[in-house]
């Protein structure tokens, strides 16, 4: 078994709820938000783009995703227009038995020592995907920054995907 079969298996077109802890409110902001699960390069790598919505601008983001499988090392590339701006975050990570990818970055908290992020993306035979962003002090405190519910999109009674494997 390849480290993103499990991905590979969500190839199409998601819609669903993003959920963002807003840092300027304290609140949870809730927004629609879209999928696309893409495998790249003779499906070696996977590339999740997404867009979602802040304050009614909409925003988006994308990762890029390998496995070596010789060293089980996952790693994710994110951006992000709201979170990340113009900068590329690295994050290493693994994926678990189920199959969930759980990666790690960092970046600059102003003059201080630099603050993580945690993303784990779940992702079950093809029928729901998901992930949960978590951003971490520090000192080691953590809380939940962004959490993302899809399922497929439906285009006249199937799915986007499927109605473009059989149109191609």
């Amino acid at each position: 078994m390849h480290g993103l079969d499990r991905l590979i298996a969500c190839a199409g077109h998601w819609h669903g709820v993003n959920r963002l802890q807003d840092p300027n409110t304290g609140l949870p902001e809730e927004s629609p938000t879209t999928a696309t699960i893409t495998p790249v390069l003779a499906a070696r790598f996977v590339r999740i783009h997404y867009t979602w919505v802040y304050q009614g601008k909409e925003q988006e983001g994308s990762l890029l995703i390998g496995y070596e499988t010789e060293t089980t090392v996952a790693t994710a590339y994110w951006i992000d227009s709201w979170h990340m701006g113009d900068k590329v975050m690295v994050c290493p990570g693994t994926v678990d038995e189920q199959g969930n990818l759980l990666v790690r970055g960092t970046f600059a908290a102003g003059d201080g020592p630099d603050w993580g992020w945690h993303i784990a993306i779940t992702a079950s035979e093809g029928h729901s995907f998901g992930f949960v962003m978590h951003n971490v002090e520090a000192g080691g405190r953590e809380w939940l920054a962004v959490e993302a519910e899809y399922q497929r999109a439906e285009i006249r009674g199937r799915s986007a995907f499927h109605a473009k494997e059989s149109s191609g």
